[in-house]
């Protein structure tokens, strides 16, 4: 005979059904409200000032933290990579499978996951604390469009700012190798770059600078999508912000893998 579930399994599998039913809500409401932005962003007022403004704030007080990354990035990855290299007798390929892999996959995945620790998180505390205090409800009062004017200015500033900041780590990071190998090794800054220069081509660059609009759209949508949904007061601002972070991050991961295999798919392994 089979046996019959204890009493124990049932509020198991209902809890298990339950979170699964909630997660499932949560994609189909983080899709709509995403969709939500391409009906938007062409209907006016366009809010150029805000837009400005967040460039700003979300771009360019992010430049020390990268600044950072991508040089020690470079660094980490030139001392990792040359005794692997000089065993198989290939260390005059270094530069070349620095470029490659930078500005393929670490440059723009990493960018993105830095960006999205700070800037999403805020993004989800910044209009959480705004839903909470009321004053999403005050714009309404005011004729003026709620998503108009705190999400799409929002998300259309981390969709430009994005390329612009994985193209400076991008160069950080090749920069941190060469200084690896200087030090290590007293390169040539010409050699160097000579090396790098002619390893990249135009299909390495587009795919890698090009999924990092698609990256700053995710982490815009998602952190607002978080502020606006906020619930439970101060308690409620901080779980957004959490939340933001978590699934901007997850969500980065996931697209760059479905990217990757898109370009190998339609470029072959070496586009």
């Amino acid at each position: 005979m089979s046996e019959q579930p204890t009493h124990k399994e049932i509020p198991y599998l209902r809890f298990t059904r339950n979170r699964i039913k909630k997660a499932m809500e949560e994609v189909y409401g983080i899709t709509m409200f995403g969709l939500r932005f391409f009906r938007y962003v062409f209907v006016p007022p366009y809010e150029f000032g805000q837009v400005r403004k967040h460039l700003d704030e979300l771009g360019s007080k992010s430049l020390p933290l990268l600044t950072v990354v991508g040089l020690i990035m470079g660094l980490i990855l030139a001392l990792q990579s040359r005794p692997t290299l000089d065993r198989f007798g290939a260390g005059g390929f270094l530069p070349a499978m620095i470029a490659l892999t930078i500005v393929r996959e670490l440059g723009p995945v990493i960018t993105a996951l830095v960006v999205a620790g700070r800037v999403s998180s805020g993004i989800g505390a910044e209009v959480g604390s705004m839903k909470v205090t009321e004053q999403i409800d005050a714009l309404e009062v005011s004729a003026v469009d709620p998503y108009n004017y705190l999400v799409v200015t929002r998300v259309l500033a981390c969709a430009i700012i994005m390329p612009l900041l994985t193209a400076y780590v991008d160069f950080l990071a090749i920069f941190g190798g060469f200084v690896s190998e200087w030090l290590s090794h007293n390169s040539s800054f010409q050699l160097y770059f000579t090396e790098v220069i002619q390893s990249l081509r135009f299909y390495d660059i587009l795919p890698g600078i090009g999924k990092t609009i698609a990256f700053g759209y995710i982490i815009g949508v998602i952190g607002a999508y978080q502020g606006f949904n906020t619930s439970r007061g101060t308690e409620g601002v901080g779980r957004a912000a959490t939340s933001a972070v978590v699934l901007a991050s997850l969500n980065i991961i996931f697209l760059d893998m479905v990217i990757v295999q898109l370009t190998f798919l339609f470029l072959g392994p070496g586009g």
